[in-house]
């Protein structure tokens, strides 16, 4: 069976074009007949606050972003990863700051710099788990900030949070995580070494961490993979949507809410 993340990469040829084709056009017409959901707007409070700074990072072996939101002497903190093509400095831009604002959250949100490798190992001289296990609790301390107690991932982010929150024992909520059935989807990303590095990372063939939320599109690529977290999850919304800013704009609160309750 075609999986709907092959289909809409168009990783195939002939029939797997066609029907590529198909469902691309589909979800197209959804939502020219606004059937995808509307687009969340970013609520017009003032933002918490907002420091950003620059640590060097030995696992990752280059400089990296540190976006601190909301830090409050003793709040708990919960560290975002971002999707791919993004970096710490986009969560602002997602309008993470004034959700916060709005939702009275009482945590400190940490969004860091994970590149493009689905938050594991590219190469043993760029490794972000490493980072977020073995230096950013430092950089933490030194702002006076506690270690992270939770974590909010989006698309290649939530890969990359459920990951983590497995190995740090903490809640998580994921946005339209981009999870992988199988290596034929997982190698079109281009972002794993082979299938047996993809196979030792791959959220659905690990236990999962046994407090996690999940939001996703119905008309989003990674919305089959996301519906098998469901039976396994705490909380597990799906409505039409896509896999976008306007979506994660959408699910914001509620998974703020989540991650409120569980810190």
């Amino acid at each position: 069976m075609i999986s709907r993340r092959a289909l809409l990469i168009g990783g195939g040829v002939g029939t797997a074009a066609a029907a590529a084709a198909a469902v691309v056009e589909r979800t197209r017409v959804r939502r020219l007949l606004g059937w995808t959901g509307p687009d969340g707007v970013v609520p017009d409070v003032k933002p918490v606050t907002v420091s950003v700074t620059q640590h060097q990072s030995v696992a990752r072996g280059c400089a990296v972003d540190v976006v601190t939101m909301n830090a409050v002497a003793g709040y708990e903190v919960c560290v975002v990863l971002h999707g791919r093509g993004n970096n710490a400095r986009g969560m602002i831009n997602l309008g993470l700051p004034r959700f916060l604002a709005a939702a009275k959250a009482r945590f400190t949100v940490v969004a860091v710099d994970g590149g493009d490798s689905y938050w594991v190992p590219r190469s043993p001289a760029d490794d972000p788990q490493k980072m977020l296990r073995e230096e950013l609790p430092g950089w933490l301390r030194s702002a006076g900030l506690s270690e992270p107690r939770a974590v909010l991932g989006i698309s290649m982010g939530g890969f990359g949070g459920l990951v983590y929150a497995r190995q740090a024992g903490i809640p998580a909520a994921v946005l339209s995580p981009a999870l992988f059935r199988s290596w034929d989807d997982a190698r079109t990303v281009g972002a794993f070494a082979d299938e047996a590095q993809w196979a030792s990372f791959e959220p659905l063939r690990h236990p999962l961490p046994p407090h996690f939320g999940v939001w996703c599109g119905e008309e989003d690529p990674f919305y089959d993979a996301a519906r098998d977290l469901a039976p396994h999850a705490q909380m597990a919304a799906f409505d039409h949507g896509e896999h976008t800013d306007g979506y994660w704009r959408r699910v914001l609160p509620n998974a703020l809410a989540y991650l409120g309750a569980v810190l």
